[in-house]
């Protein structure tokens, strides 16, 4: 249990002082605020062509259109960020060639793995309540008024969306380990969301782990919670693929 708080104490800090989380965060949440914010605002303002883009659900204007467009962008969006810093915590010990040197520390690389993987959820966790504040903070500043019950209750579905939508994204760092860098993982990203929008198209998409978390944040009306419950098969299958992964890792391969 030491060895794992030692391993968690180290890639914090690699966490903290790393640009590639920050900025990730950073443009994911601003990106998704700000869009989301526009199409309202222009929906509000009676621009016809940008109600005809964003479709019914959120072309009312309101809180509800605020966190349908959120919460559409966030799908799509939140694998491709979460997908990125997945891959950069994992991968980046071989692309910067530092993965020699933890054959020879004290800590199991198990262990290191699994710290990898509880910092990402943390990162993630903390990208979630971000985006969910400054949401809110739109919402206020475009003239949404005081949120009720209803917009208090799509807020904490936007905030349960973007964590699993993390999660989700975990196959990228199991991908980064096997494949020994950044692109890979970022390969795997990418064939999810080809995978999640090919099982909408096919209309087979609310129990596809990686699209029912969409799938239940925009429609709750529609009795989609159960499919939530094939959600946690992704992240505990991926960590404990990439766990094993590192465990077996070998310098000659």
């Amino acid at each position: 249990m030491s060895f794992l708080v030692d391993a968690l104490v180290v890639e914090s800090r690699k966490a903290r002082s790393s640009r590639v989380l920050w900025w990730t965060g950073a443009l994911f949440v601003l990106g998704v605020t700000g869009l989301a914010t526009v199409m309202v605002a222009a929906a509000r303002g009676g621009d016809t062509e940008m109600v005809a883009k964003i479709g019914p659900q959120a072309a009312s204007g309101d809180w509800a259109a605020l966190l349908t467009v959120a919460a559409q962008i966030t799908a799509a969006a939140g694998v491709l960020a979460f997908g990125v810093g997945m891959s950069w915590l994992t991968g980046r010990e071989f692309a910067d060639g530092t993965i020699v040197g933890l054959f020879g520390l004290p800590v199991s690389r198990s262990a290191i793995a699994a710290a990898k993987l509880v910092v990402f959820i943390g990162w993630a966790v903390g990208v979630a309540v971000a985006l969910t504040v400054l949401l809110l903070t739109a919402g206020f500043a475009i003239g949404l008024g005081a949120p009720g019950t209803d917009v208090i209750a799509g807020l904490g579905r936007q905030l349960a969306l973007t964590s699993m939508t993390s999660l989700v994204a975990l196959p990228a760092g199991w991908a980064a380990s096997v494949g020994r860098g950044l692109l890979p993982g970022i390969a795997a990203t990418v064939g999810i969301l080809v995978i999640a929008q090919v099982s909408v198209l096919a209309d087979f998409g609310y129990w596809v782990p990686i699209v029912a978390p969409a799938f239940w944040a925009i429609h709750p009306e529609a009795g989609t919670s159960i499919t939530l419950l094939t959600v946690p098969s992704v992240p505990l299958i991926s960590a404990a693929a990439t766990i094993v992964c590192w465990r077996r890792l070998q310098l000659d391969r």
